[in-house]
Parts: C-alpha cells; structure tokens; sequence
C-alpha cells in the first residue's frame, strides 16, 4: 500500500483510518465527465481522505467487463488526473472488480473507489490502542434513509 509519501511500512498500521470502498455507476448513455474529480482532489488535498485505488470499467451490453484507464476517459475541463491514474495500492484484484461488474447494468460504465479515511484515525487508532476492535460498520445509502422517511410520514 501507498501514501503520499512513498510505501506504508508496517509500524504505520497503527495509525491507519477506517478503509472503505464505493461503486458508483455512470449510465450507458453518459461517459463520466470528471466533474466530481475535483471534490476527490479536495478531500485528499485537506487530508480527509486518502485515494488507495481508483478503477474504471465498463460493462458491454453481452456482460463483459473491460478496464478503462482514467486517461481514456476523455475528460473535459482540463483536470489533472495524475493522482487518481496512479492510485493503485493493489487492494482491488481481478474478482473484486468482476463483483463490482456483476452490478452494473449492462452498458453502464463505473468507478470502484478505496480510501482511507484520514480523519478517523486518530479516534480508530486511540480506539485500537485501548483494545477496542470494529464489529461491525455499515452506511446507509441516501436512498434507504429517503424510504425511510416517506415510510415515517406515510404512517403519520
């Protein structure tokens, strides 16, 4: 795994943040245009997020997936794209992304994104050094919470 600063050695395990990752998928009709690309970079720049991988694919209308490098993408705007092409910790493997493609609708396009939550560090660091270990984690997804609320006012 790499950080800015060259290869993460093992001692700086200790203060390593929650790792998590996200599949976002583009519609077939639409390539992505990098304008989210800019908010990443802003993340990473204030230290909120670390980039660990970042993977394009694109799943063809007969269910096959094909990488796509980020310079492929044809960006527009002029973004530098440099960081995200060399976020490459190799945390992401060849099954991981047939899973991510098993998502995507057919003709779809997506990006798997691994980060490193920078700012939880210190708490997830002080947490391990008191014995403290994660059981369990999870997100809710904007869309279940909408659900949810409609459910709340629906019964109200």
């Amino acid at each position: 795994m790499f950080n800015e600063r060259g290869p993460v050695v093992n001692n700086e395990f200790d203060e390593v943040g929650p790792i998590d990752y996200l599949v976002v998928e583009f519609p077939a009709d639409r390539q992505p245009d990098g304008s989210a690309l800019p908010m990443l970079r802003d993340l990473v720049d204030n230290g909120i997020i670390r980039v660990l991988d970042l993977v394009f694919v694109r799943k063809d209308t007969d269910g096959s997936l094909a990488g796509i490098a980020i310079d492929d993408l044809g960006l527009e705007g002029g973004i530098d794209v440099t960081l995200f092409a060399e976020a490459s910790s190799g945390l992401v493997n060849p099954s991981d992304v047939e899973e991510a493609g098993a998502i995507l609708e057919p003709g779809c396009s997506g990006a798997i994104l691994v980060y490193e939550n920078l700012w939880a560090a210190p708490f997830a660091a002080a947490l391990r050094r008191g014995g403290a270990q994660l059981v369990a984690s999870g997100r809710i997804p904007l869309q279940g919470i909408m659900a949810a609320l409609d459910s709340l006012d629906a019964n109200n």
